[in-house]
């Protein structure tokens, strides 16, 4: 009996690890294509982010509600679900690229814009519902704590290793980048509805075990009389603060990045005809040092503690970033670019070199912010995840207000990178002081 238990919780690892990559490789199909949407209907940096904002506004409205839908249905059920909306939001994007002989007018811009910021809104309900799921499960499969942290962290290393591929191969398809259009990704597309088809039919076909929802059936529903919630916490309180700004860093430091080198006009002043190609490989080497990090965070995760290496990564991403906004734009370095199938050395300006290392600070941070923000929370952990995951909203909400900037100071992208730059701030005050549990007299069990 141990060993098939064992065997069902090695499976739905892997399945949890397998969602975990596909997550990231929705979710980083906007920021790339946000340098399609600028230069196929001329906009600014800012409304360029919208459809990074899109999808992840849809967290704020659907965080909560997939939390409940976790607890009600369970694992299985939320990320089936998870996985069909997915694929809907994709096939709107796709349907964006179609609508070129429909194109009518709204508020000046094309039909097909708004479509596609639909189905950026749409894919996004899918991420949240499944980082629902993965993020708790991961958890509890480890039995919390440093084991938590650490698997955590490996499904963090392939959510990376698709965020490595997804901005490295739209840069290759969009070519010179003042040309480009919708369908030009389509190829991206089709891979992602093809994978989402896939992943459903195996999800039918895999068991996964559903911790604790036979008792929750049965238990009394003494619930809605508790008092407390994850609210009631304040190391939860300020570590949703925290998932909210971290997830902004994570998302604005390459996705504005991306923006300047791509930029033809006020950007690196790099080739126009190789610039968004070289923007993508960069911004995927982000990623990949992301992925990097998060491997050896899942190295050394069942020794080092949450605490320790947010504070150690927030300290160093402090300083990066600000060698990153001091140096000079004509100061070039030629530095090891990852293709896919390699490294090659690319000429670009020593500012992106710092905020690709970033990548290595950002990486372990997702899973050092939610280990310690739901530690000691007992039974309201299943409700803080879908409080988590309406928190990440900050994703859109902050790239946006840095990419503001960008178009407030006439295209200077390097000082907008005030926003990470204070967001790091807190994320080493919650490290060093914030995570500390101070209501630990409230009931959990």
């Amino acid at each position: 009996m141990n060993q098939q238990k064992q065997n069902g919780n090695r499976i739905a690892i892997i399945t949890m690890i397998f969602l975990f990559a596909m997550i990231s490789f929705v979710t980083n199909l906007a920021a790339p294509m946000g340098v399609v949407l600028k230069n196929q209907f001329g906009l600014g940096s800012s409304a360029g982010m919208l459809g990074v904002f899109m999808n992840f506004f849809a967290y704020l409205f659907f965080g909560i509600p997939s939390g409940n839908l976790l607890n009600k249905k369970g694992y299985k059920f939320t990320a089936l679900t998870a996985v069909a909306i997915g694929f809907v939001g994709i096939g709107i994007q796709y349907l964006s690229g179609l609508a070129g002989s429909l194109e009518g007018q709204i508020f000046s811009l094309p039909v097909s814009f708004f479509i596609y910021l639909l189905g950026a809104f749409v894919a996004g309900i899918s991420v949240c519902m499944l980082n629902t799921v993965v993020n708790p499960m991961l958890n509890s499969l480890g039995g919390g704590g440093k084991k938590g942290n650490q698997l955590l962290q490996i499904g963090g290393s392939f959510n990376s290793l698709a965020a490595t591929i997804t901005p490295m191969f739209v840069g290759v398809l969009i070519g010179e980048a003042a040309k480009a259009h919708i369908a030009d990704v389509f190829p991206v597309m089709y891979i992602a509805m093809g994978v989402f088809a896939v992943v459903f039919i195996i999800l039918n076909l895999v068991k996964i075990p559903e911790p604790g929802l036979e008792e929750q059936k049965n238990a009394p529903k003494l619930e809605s009389k508790s008092k407390h919630s994850p609210w009631s916490f304040r190391h939860f309180v300020l570590g949703a603060i925290g998932i909210f700004i971290y997830v902004g860093i994570e998302v604005g430091i390459p996705g504005t990045l991306n923006f300047f080198l791509a930029d033809p006009n006020g950007g690196a002043g790099l080739d126009p005809a190789t610039a968004a190609a070289t923007a993508g490989f960069v911004a995927g080497t982000y990623w990949f040092l992301m992925m990097i990090g998060r491997f050896f965070g899942g190295s050394i995760g069942h020794k080092v503690s949450g605490k320790t290496m947010l504070s150690v990564a927030s300290g160093v991403g402090i300083l990066f970033i600000l060698i990153a906004m001091f140096s000079s734009l004509s100061s070039k370095i030629s530095m090891p670019v990852f293709t896919g199938s390699g490294f090659e050395m690319t000429s670009v300006p020593i500012s992106a070199l710092f905020l690709v290392l970033c990548g290595l600070c950002t990486s372990i941070m997702w899973g050092g912010i939610f280990n310690l923000a739901v530690e000691g929370l007992g039974k309201y952990v299943a409700k803080a995840a879908g409080i988590f995951m309406m928190m990440v909203v900050g994703g859109g909400v902050l790239p946006l207000l840095q990419n503001g900037i960008v178009d407030w100071t006439g295209k200077n992208y390097m000082i907008s990178y005030i926003v990470p730059l204070l967001g790091l701030v807190y994320l080493l005050y919650y490290a060093l002081i914030g995570s500390k549990n101070v209501n630990k007299d409230i009931p959990v069990e």
